[in-house]
């Protein structure tokens, strides 16, 4: 019987999951942030959708493309698999920062797809990212945001208009704190 899903955790890939060693483009340069195939096995046995939204303009500069970014994000995936996790979607966008396409974050066209795609209106929403984009994406769905401090985060954070949710040391926390703050929801709701 299939598990009831209790929420949804939209991640970045890059600087999140992944170290980012900018336009990461080959599998065998695909090293897991330590923690982070553990957390995304946390949220699956908490009954939490784990959904990759990720920018991905290396594509568009033509820098790569996406059959090699498919390799990559395959090996992530293998690498989280084997350590017992499993991501339930991958989504990005090609397109260069200029094209003003609705997929690329801070724009919510990814989130509102994989929403669709997994039924997964109604249902509590987080987002964990390194970016001011992340956190705009959060706040433009809805989700409540969370700045991780790896990759980009600890620079990134101080360039944040509104602060999010909870600012996180990695996604080991973060995660933490969402299953947390899903106990404290079911609490309040039961008390």
């Amino acid at each position: 019987m299939a598990r009831e899903v209790r929420a949804v955790v939209y991640l970045d890939r890059d600087g999140t999951i992944n170290h980012d060693p900018g336009y990461l483009s080959t599998p065998d340069k695909v090293v897991l942030l330590d923690g982070a195939a553990a957390a995304i096995k946390a949220l699956n046995d908490a009954g939490i959708k784990a959904i990759v939204i990720s920018n991905q303009s290396a594509i568009g500069r033509g820098y790569f493309t996406e059959r090699e970014l498919f390799a990559v994000n395959a090996r992530a995936s293998e690498i989280i698999k084997d350590q017992g996790g499993a991501l339930d979607g991958i989504y990005y966008c090609p397109h260069r920062p200029d094209e003003g396409c609705r997929c690329r974050k801070p724009e919510t066209g990814l989130i509102e797809q994989a929403a669709r795609e997994h039924d997964l209106a109604g249902l509590p929403a987080y987002f964990i990212g390194d970016k001011v984009s992340d956190m705009g994406a959060a706040r433009g769905a809805g989700a409540k945001a969370i700045m991780v401090l790896t990759g980009y985060g600890k620079d990134e954070l101080a360039k944040l208009e509104l602060q999010p949710d909870y600012v996180a040391q990695n996604l080991v926390d973060g995660v933490d704190w969402i299953l947390n703050d899903l106990e404290e929801d079911k609490s309040a709701k039961n008390s």
